[in-house]
């Protein structure tokens, strides 16, 4: 195994269990920007509770799944040594 595939595979975890909390963080950000351009309220702290809120969802129900995905690419990368 090259270093190269190594590297892409890292690469990869890291996409899989960044992506659900950046993808509906953005999403939520979209739609609070949407939601304060219709009503003029451009308070700063909705978005960034909203984002927090939605980002510690994520985390408590998928947290475990992610740290799984975490733990079998670092008992890969051990056996690779």
């Amino acid at each position: 195994m090259e270093p190269v595939d190594i590297l892409r595979e890292g690469v990869g975890v890291a996409l899989k269990i960044g992506a659900p909390m950046l993808l509906l963080s953005m999403l939520v950000g979209i739609l609070v920007a949407i939601f304060q351009a219709v009503t003029q309220i451009h308070e700063q702290s909705l978005s960034f509770i909203l984002k927090l809120i939605v980002i510690i969802v994520i985390l408590l129900a998928g947290g475990g799944w992610m740290l799984e995905v975490l733990m079998d690419y670092t008992r890969y990368l051990f056996t690779l040594m």
